[in-house]
């Protein structure tokens, strides 16, 4: 998961969970975004601004050291229409549903499927697991993934119709009218 603009800047909204205290039963978790975490996350995903965030995660540990992380992410973003400027606001209401395995074998798995899809059309594969780092997932930073792949990049507003002016060719104005001109002219002669 990337995400645009990131560069080496600290993740704006954290929320860590440390894998070896969740319980076999699994752990629920709700949070939201603070005024500071939402500003910069809208900096970092080039929007106006991001009125709300709020996330609700279950984290539900599964064999082989993986973990499966489900829930949804439900923002009101700021955003400027691209076709009349005007300021609009976006509901973004996006599911997840992501397994964690612990690094080495998420890499390993990556590299596995990557070797796979050498051919002209690779077969559906399903994505590798994303990588638990120092044994802990961040649901900030998955929150904050999710949110920022499902704004729309070209937002309108409701209604909002891009219309191209449109005017009629000028049958003499074409590439080749200087050709045309040329020719007329020696036959005029």
């Amino acid at each position: 998961m990337s995400r645009p603009n990131t560069g080496s800047a600290p993740d704006p909204w954290r929320a860590p969970v440390i894998v070896a205290q969740v319980p076999d039963t699994g752990l629920h978790r709700e949070f939201e975004a603070s005024a500071a975490a939402r500003q910069a996350m809208a900096e970092l995903a080039g929007v106006r601004e991001i009125l709300s965030a709020e996330a609700d995660f279950d984290v539900l540990p599964k064999s082989g050291g993986r973990v499966q992380v489900t829930g949804t992410i439900r923002a009101r973003v700021g955003q400027t229409c691209v076709v009349t400027l005007d300021p609009i606001e976006s509901e973004i209401e996006e599911e997840v549903d992501l397994m964690f395995a612990p690094e080495a074998e998420a890499r390993r798995l990556a590299d596995l499927i990557e070797e796979g899809q050498d051919g002209d059309d690779p077969p559906e594969v399903a994505d590798p697991p994303e990588a638990i780092v120092n044994g802990i997932i961040d649901l900030g930073r998955v929150a904050t993934d999710a949110l920022f792949l499902a704004i729309d990049p070209y937002p309108r507003k409701q209604g909002a119709v891009f219309e191209a002016e449109v005017t009629a060719p000028d049958p003499e104005d074409h590439p080749f009218a200087a050709l045309k001109a040329l020719q007329d002219s020696k036959k005029d002669r």
